[in-house]
């Protein structure tokens, strides 16, 4: 099963390139069709790979059980590894675990299906064909951040992401504000930039410390003191890290970035992009680092809980869908953060579930945005046509059902995963001050109902009214049948994962 991971991360690169350097004339279509089949054969493959990976073995139930010991540490399956740069001891080192491999399946499904929406819906200034390549160069770049076991290794795939996501919001952005586009891809570079060079750092005060880069070696023999070296290595990587996330303050490219962004990038964005800084904590923070994690939780749970406040706050001021989205989004991962810092099972339970479940749900969001954006011409509230559920009672319907999903209804995929956040932020780790981590809670709390006032808002504000107050949105269509065969498997995992959610939570095993 090696080579099949090496297959999923070299078969998207691999087509890019061709997509770049054939002089066929005309190619948007051909090209679109070559990126639903590459994407659809690593969803495929990366299926089959979580499959094997899970399957019963002699000895053990699953490979997943070995998950029990510190969290976050690798157990590593179809692996590859074989010396690169031996002077300064880096590996071509990759494998997957129970960890890395849902996330791997979600890149590779939202990829798929951002290919397939560009079968039916051509960006209109053209270039489909470099678009499509920077869509497979960017799911290169995530499955290579998830299945990487070397530090520099990991560094070097987090920053093969950063140039297509750039081009994707530079160019194929909002075309009705060129100028903003181009700050929004900006302002996304410099903050992605800043926060990388500062995990780099605290990377190379590990190897100083440690002397090796391997996430393996040093899961076996982390760094146990939470002092000195290990705490500024732990700084700089968490803020490193909680740039790309983002956690507040450090959340101020997002809501440009996904406001400009086109849809395809606005779904990869929220679904795929934000994971890349809550997993590498998860993977990299609390194996190797755990005394200097411990040190620093309660100041990461602090600036989390804060996030999903201001979050929440944030979304209520807005006029703008796709903004309201992207700040929805700043709280969710404030949640996940939270998870994260109280270093229990429960609660990184429920960051890994609550990862898994914003994916899907905002992927469907954006999906619905663009869906509104393309037939009114606008993401503005204030001047989109209302009475959805009148006049496009299907767009009408699937925003209510992505709303109530977002807001954790119970049932559906958002609740799980914050509910466990809360629980773990109850039960924090013993090493933790529990006083202060109830307080969090109690906060937290507090977010759920302003993200349930938000959200319902929206609903009432876009869905509800009477339709002839709204001629001028009298001739937009209600959805097709491809979009809905398109987010069909968004709308099964939002109800799946909130029906069944031990279809992922007894991969962990940590609780």
């Amino acid at each position: 099963m090696s080579a099949l991971l090496l297959v999923l991360l070299g078969l998207p690169f691999l087509a890019a390139v061709v997509l770049w350097v054939l002089p066929v004339p005309k190619a948007d279509r051909l090209a679109a069709i070559v990126g639903a089949v590459v994407s659809g054969l690593v969803l495929v493959g990366s299926a089959v790979l979580w499959w094997d990976l899970l399957r019963p073995r002699s000895g053990s139930s699953t490979i997943g059980e070995q998950a029990r010991t510190l969290p976050g540490r690798i157990h590593p399956y179809a692996e590859t590894d074989v010396s690169w740069i031996p002077a300064l001891g880096v590996r071509f080192h990759v494998a997957i675990d129970t960890i890395s491999m849902p996330l791997i399946v979600l890149t590779a499904l939202l990829v798929f299906l951002c290919c397939l929406y560009s079968l039916r819906i051509t960006p209109r200034i053209g270039r489909m064909r470099s678009l499509i390549a920077l869509l497979l160069v960017i799911e290169t770049g995530v499955i290579g951040t998830f299945s990487a076991v070397d530090l520099v290794l990991f560094f070097l795939f987090f920053e093969v992401v950063l140039i297509p996501m750039w081009l994707v919001i530079d160019i194929w952005g909002d075309e009705h504000d060129p100028a903003g586009r181009r700050r929004a891809a900006t302002t996304f570079v410099l903050m992605t930039v800043l926060g990388s060079a500062l995990m780099l750092l605290g990377f190379l005060l590990v190897y100083r410390v440690t002397g090796t880069f391997d996430l393996e070696v040093l899961g076996q023999d982390p760094i146990r003191n939470g002092h000195g070296v290990a705490l500024a290595a732990a700084v700089l990587i968490a803020i490193g890290l909680a740039v790309k996330m983002p956690l507040w303050p450090l959340h101020i490219w997002l809501p440009d970035a996904h406001a400009k962004a086109p849809t395809v990038g606005s779904v990869l964005l929220a679904g795929v992009l934000l994971k890349l800084g809550s997993y590498g904590l998860i993977r990299i923070l609390l194996p190797v680092l755990p005394g200097a994690t411990a040190t620093i939780a309660p100041y990461l749970a602090g600036f989390s809980t804060v996030a999903i406040i201001a979050g929440s706050l944030a979304c209520l001021a807005q006029t703008d869908l796709k903004r309201l989205i992207a700040y929805s989004s700043v709280g969710h991962m404030g949640f996940i953060g939270l998870g994260i810092a109280t270093m229990s099972p429960e609660g990184l339970s429920g960051a890994l579930f609550a990862n898994i479940a914003h994916g899907v749900i905002t992927g469907l969001l954006f999906f619905l945005a663009g869906a509104i954006k393309d037939r009114h011409d606008t993401s503005d509230l204030r001047t989109l046509g209302r009475a959805l559920y009148a006049r496009l009672p299907r767009l009408g319907g699937l925003l209510t059902f992505a709303c109530l999903a977002s807001l954790g209804l119970p049932g559906l995929a958002g609740f799980w995963g914050e509910m466990l956040v809360l629980l773990g932020a109850y039960h924090p780790a013993d090493s933790l001050p529990r006083t202060t981590f109830l307080v969090m809670m109690v906060i937290a709390g507090l977010g759920t109902v302003l993200t349930a006032a938000y959200f319902l808002r929206l609903v009432r504000t876009l869905c509800q009214g009477d339709p002839a107050e709204y001629p001028a949105a009298a001739f937009a269509v209600d959805l097709s049948r491809i979009e809905l065969i398109t987010w069909a498997p968004l709308i099964a995992l939002t109800v799946v994962l909130g029906v069944w959610p031990p279809l992922l939570l007894n991969h962990w095993n940590f609780l």
